[in-house]
């Protein structure tokens, strides 16, 4: 679905004057290979309003079967209406992050561009992104989606889609083991476990992570046993609770209440072909789900719920995932940023989006429409999952994957029985805070 608007109605709806489309002079705080600021300015804010002008457009979905139609609609209606081209540019995802800062390094690309909102700190490292804090300003994004497009204190990202990694459950295995209410602290989600494990050897009660490829996902369950990760610049990976988190986890796989060598893509055929009863995941994989599944009715046995806590009343933990918008500064730059705006704000568009991909809006408007809010998985996952996420602590530095790769394989360690937890963790925190 998508909605048409003519240029002086796009200007409207965003607020926006006619004034002459000006630049700043590019200054953003970007990086030494050491870590240093060598800037000494800010990023560059793009002007809205005047002549609209040419622009590429990167993304990853432009190569994906199910969303590329969809873009292709917006981007030919915002094409129409404005009277510019936009220029498209697509890599497959595992490409995308490279190919896009090699073309940013190189002057090669200017405009908006989709990101995973883990990469803001490596892109923002370029120099080259601009401040879209003004285009974000009255356009009714919550307050968490706007926190997963910020990276030092700069809207770099107007939010596109945000949500978290959850927890999801077959409410039909739930049942036949007997559990008839989701397990809300560490204690009850063991014992849950346990009885899913009556359920027999071919039913995995929880399909965690277990393969280095995904075992970032320990981070969350460290954050629910009380490690900050990284506090004021510091690493604190071996204190306490990971250590216990990481202990806890060797415990679950000690009696095969996880499995050995899963990562996302085992855990979600696993879970659709009924063969594992909990499994983490962001809210698009219930599409894979769904779509992998030989039940016709699978859709209706999903139910989104919140990370158990140690202790009743916590916070229950989670951390965002989702896709934003950037703009990278130079020729048609403000055209761009009105374009990430419209995209990832204008009511009836990102209404239109949910309803083409299940991709969760980022305005309120947006999630209180009847569209969002009569989808009960996406209605419970916003309401169990992503209102409590926050951005993942090692997203602020531009070797974060390295963080989470160096953290993974002293987990994975652990898990085989080739170290200690306390051993490991104290390895895995001194790797990190040497990548800081």
């Amino acid at each position: 679905m998508s909605t048409t608007y003519s240029r002086r109605r796009l200007l409207q709806l965003m607020g926006l004057g006619a004034g002459a489309v000006g630049f700043g002079g590019l200054a953003a705080c970007a990086p030494s290979a050491d870590g240093n600021d060598t800037s000494g300015g800010s990023s560059s804010t793009p002007t809205s309003g005047g002549a609209a002008q040419d622009f590429g457009f990167a993304s990853w979905s432009l190569s994906e079967e199910a969303p590329k139609p969809v873009i292709e609609g917006l981007i030919s209606s915002f094409e129409g209406d404005a009277g510019i081209s936009i220029s498209p540019v697509t890599y497959p995802y595992n490409e995308y992050l490279n190919q896009l800062t090699l073309q940013v390094r190189g002057g090669q690309f200017s405009g908006a561009a989709q990101v995973d909102v883990a990469w803001l700190g490596a892109l923002a490292a370029l120099g080259k992104l601009t401040d879209l804090g003004s285009f974000a300003d009255g356009r009714g994004y919550t307050d968490a989606a706007l926190q997963a497009g910020q990276y030092d204190g700069t809207q770099f990202g107007l939010p596109w889609t945000i949500g978290a990694i959850g927890l999801v459950t077959n409410t039909e295995l739930m049942q036949q083991a007997g559990i008839t209410a989701a397990p809300t602290t560490i204690e009850d989600f063991e014992a849950t476990l346990r009885a899913l494990k009556g359920l027999g050897d071919n039913i995995i009660p929880y399909a965690a992570s277990t393969k280095v490829a995904q075992l970032k996902d320990i981070l969350i369950w460290m954050q629910t046993f009380g490690s900050p990760l990284v506090e004021d610049g510091t690493v604190t990976i071996g204190d306490e609770a990971s250590i216990e988190a990481v202990a806890w986890y060797k415990k679950l796989y000690d009696e095969g209440l996880i499995a050995p060598d899963v990562d996302r893509f085992d855990a979600r055929a696993l879970f659709s072909q009924g063969r594992a009863a909990i499994y983490d995941d962001a809210i698009v994989g219930k599409s894979a789900v769904v779509g992998e599944s030989p039940d016709p009715d699978f859709a209706s046995k999903l139910d989104p719920i919140s990370r158990p806590v140690v202790q009743s009343g916590d916070d229950p933990r989670a951390l965002f995932w989702g896709h934003a918008i950037v703009v990278v500064d130079g020729d048609g730059s403000g055209t761009a940023a009105e374009f990430a705006q419209w995209l990832t704000s204008d009511e009836a568009t990102t209404v239109g989006f949910f309803e083409d991909l299940g991709l969760p809006p980022t305005t309120q408007a947006a999630l209180d429409s009847g569209a969002v809010t009569g989808d009960a998985f996406t209605a419970a996952f916003s309401e169990r999952v992503t209102a409590t996420a926050t951005v993942n602590p090692f997203w602020q530095y531009p070797q974060y994957a390295q963080m989470e790769s160096a953290v993974a394989e002293q987990v994975q360690a652990v898990l085989v029985g080739s170290s200690s937890p306390a051993d490991a963790m104290a390895a895995a925190g001194e790797a990190v805070q040497a990548l800081i």
